[in-house]
């Protein structure tokens, strides 16, 4: 995957469940996938950005991994989700300067759960990714000068990796997710 994926819209990458599970859990949440796929071990679904059903999308792939489904699905731990969010970053004064999602709109662009919690997430493009919650990207993103005390890329171009895209880029290239196109 190139880290494209159709704007305004949410992707839940899925492993350690099939694919008729995870759409199932989605339906069952009032949450129909739009379209869904599997390849290479992972199963993944695709939602239109509605407003307001950002943040039950991303919860819900963080909660699929842990005890509330943990007897459904063998075990926590089991599963492991990856949530983008191709969604633009919003006006709103928050997620700006801090480590939060930009508003009850707009979910974290960028969510990798396990065992019921959030190992990493943070907001892509315009160097939001330097407030994060975990390290699992730092040594790709560093590399690629998103973060860091050197950007050359920025500092050339300031719209580089405005919309993300070089960033899911990187998310997809370190999971191995396929593309959902």
């Amino acid at each position: 995957m190139s880290g494209s994926i159709p704007p305004n819209t949410y992707v839940t990458y899925a492993r350690g469940l099939d694919l008729p599970t995870l759409t199932r859990v989605y339906a069952e949440a009032m949450y129909p996938a739009g379209r869904s796929g599997s390849s290479d071990g992972w199963c993944w679904v695709m939602h239109d950005a509605i407003a307001g059903h950002g943040p039950a999308v991303m919860d819900l792939a963080r909660d699929i991994t842990g005890f509330r489904y943990a007897e459904r699905f063998g075990g926590p731990g089991r599963v492991e989700t990856v949530f983008l969010a191709s969604t633009p970053a919003c006006a709103c004064p928050n997620g700006q300067n801090y480590m939060v999602p930009h508003c009850g709109e707009h979910p974290f662009q960028f969510l990798h759960s396990r065992g019921g919690f959030e190992r990493s997430y943070f907001n892509v493009g315009r160097r939001r990714e330097s407030r994060r919650n975990g390290d699992l990207l730092i040594r790709e993103l560093l590399d690629a000068g998103i973060v860091g005390r050197e950007t050359p890329a920025y500092d050339a171009d300031p719209d580089f990796n405005a919309d993300g895209a070089v960033t899911r880029g990187i998310i997809a290239a370190h999971f191995g997710l396929p593309d959902p196109s």
